[in-house]
């Protein structure tokens, strides 16, 4: 029998780009997961796209393809929230970064959840601090934000509010390396976290480049992956995130500081607007499903 204390059972609120990645590894390392998504099918459209753009990219995901369909399968849908954290001990809310979203999703949690369960978001870049008092439950609340851990980037932010408890803490820290994840630490509130804090400054600096015609967006791509080694460089994994997700989180800096510099380009909104959302929506920065940066001369002198 469960205990109160043991995570067997998880729930993702919200099954987009990031939501089923988690979803999926969840149930690959034998846990019960529930999901919501206010989109019907919106689960089953989304391990598509991964599975299209995984194959024609030659990307190898961290779960075998021979498993996603027994995996899709044992994941339950449910069709309201609170079918779907009822009998949760853990719950992950993966919905766009709106803050007003946010606390009313959690608002909704903290009225349906076991008194045990702990309350997480994955947002790329509020702190639950933001959002914790709408749960009612400020001392079961924590950032958990994941990366794109079906192409193998497996680390993970955990973070505390102003009042979570040292137990939700490692607790959560646990349930991450339970998945096959590197949990990275954060001991006090920052806005971006760990890697998400290093990964907005490269963001900001690429979007000002490109914006301001100083490089291409290519050229800047093509040196990154000759440094690193990458198979992408800023602007191929921003549109892996999705535009219109990198144009949200950097308002989220822009609305805390009210720095000018910090706020997004236009040409960025442009894009956006125009229906140029990244990998979902078939354009971004490049052409999908076959983007020019996995194009064997990309690189070539």
């Amino acid at each position: 029998m469960k205990q109160d204390n043991e995570i067997r059972n998880v729930a993702i609120l919200g099954n987009g780009m990031l939501g089923t990645q988690i979803a999926m590894t969840a149930k690959y390392h034998d846990y019960d997961v529930f999901l919501y998504d206010p989109i019907p099918g919106t689960f089953k459209a989304t391990v598509e796209k991964f599975r299209n753009d995984y194959t024609n990219k030659g990307i190898v995901p961290s779960i075998p393809f021979d498993q996603w369909e027994t995996i899709e399968k044992n994941c339950r849908e449910f069709d309201s929230l609170e079918a779907a954290v009822e009998n949760a001990d853990l719950i992950i809310e993966a919905v766009p970064e709106f803050l007003d979203m946010k606390k009313e999703i959690f608002a909704a949690i903290g009225k349906a959840a076991p008194a045990h369960a702990i309350l997480a978001t994955n947002s790329s870049s509020i702190p639950i601090s933001r959002m914790e008092e709408s749960s009612g439950h400020p001392e079961r609340c924590v950032n958990i934000h994941f990366y794109q851990i079906l192409s193998g980037m497996n680390m993970v932010d955990v973070m505390p509010g102003t009042s979570t408890l040292p137990s939700v803490q490692e607790k959560s820290i646990s349930w991450v390396r339970s998945i096959g994840c590197v949990p990275l630490q954060v001991n006090k509130e920052s806005l971006g976290f760990c890697f998400n804090r290093v990964w907005r400054a490269i963001k900001k600096e690429t979007l000002h480049m490109w914006a301001n015609s100083y490089v291409d967006f290519r050229d800047i791509d093509r040196a990154w992956m000759i440094f690193s080694q990458m198979k992408m460089g800023p602007f191929g994994l921003m549109d892996v995130v999705g535009l219109d997700t990198t144009y949200n989180i950097e308002m989220v800096y822009y609305e805390d500081s009210q720095d000018p510099k910090d706020h997004p380009p236009k040409e960025l909104k442009d894009k956006i607007e125009k229906g140029e959302l990244g990998v979902k929506s078939g354009a971004g920065f490049y052409q999908y499903p076959n983007p020019e940066f996995g194009n064997v001369d990309f690189l070539k002198p």
